[in-house]
C-alpha cells in the first residue's frame, strides 16, 4: 500500500458523517465521483476566459477517504493544458450526485441541494503519492484502468486553499 498524503479531512466512510457544515463538506468530498473543474483558458480564441469541464475524481480509496481530490488526466485535455499554464482552479461538488435531492424530489439547482466549491492549486501527484492516487482512483472508477494507455494518463490533485459550502 502506498503512503497516504497529508489529510485535509479524515473520517470513516460508514455512517452519514459528522453533522453540521464540516460534516456536509466531508460528505460531499467523499461521495462525489465527479466534479466540475473551472480554469482560466490558456489556448486559442478563448485564452484568458473561464473554462469548465466535468472530471472524474476520488478523495481516496473506498476505505480511506481523505478530502483531497485526486484526478486521472491526460496532457492533451483542454483542462490540463490550462492547468499546466496556470494551476489555480475551482472544483464544485454537487449534492445532486447523491440521493438526497432525488429522494426528496428537489431539483439539483434548488439551494437545499448543497454544493461544495474548493479552490486551490492543481498539482501533479508526486512520485511518493502515485500508488495512493492509483488506489484512490481505481477503487472508485475501475473502468479507468482500461482507458487507452496512449493518452499518457497521469495523476493530479488539488492543494485546497479555500472552501465554500452552499448548504441552506
Amino acid at each position: 500500500q502506498g503512503a497516504a498524503p497529508s489529510r485535509m479531512f479524515s473520517y470513516r466512510r460508514e455512517g452519514g458523517g459528522a453533522p453540521g457544515r464540516a460534516g456536509t463538506a466531508r460528505f460531499l468530498a467523499q461521495h462525489n465521483t465527479w466534479g466540475f473543474v473551472a480554469t482560466r483558458a490558456a489556448r486559442g480564441k478563448i485564452q484568458g476566459m473561464p473554462y469548465g469541464n466535468c472530471l472524474l475524481l476520488s478523495d481516496g480509496p473506498i476505505n480511506n477517504s481523505t478530502g483531497i481530490p485526486f484526478f486521472y488526466v491526460a496532457p492533451k485535455d483542454n483542462t490540463v493544458v490550462d492547468l499546466l499554464k496556470n494551476p489555480m482552479a475551482s472544483l464544485t461538488l454537487p449534492e445532486a450526485d447523491g440521493n438526497f435531492c432525488r429522494k426528496n424530489l428537489i431539483d439539483p439547482e434548488d439551494p437545499r441541494c448543497a454544493r461544495l466549491t474548493l479552490t486551490g492549486q492543481m498539482v501533479t501527484v508526486p512520485p511518493e503519492e502515485v500508488e495512493f492516487a492509483k488506489q484512490a482512483m481505481f477503487s472508485r472508477h475501475p473502468v479507468v484502468r482500461k482507458w487507452p494507455r496512449s493518452y499518457e494518463w497521469f495523476f493530479m490533485k488539488m492543494n485546497i486553499e479555500h472552501i465554500w459550502l452552499q448548504s441552506w
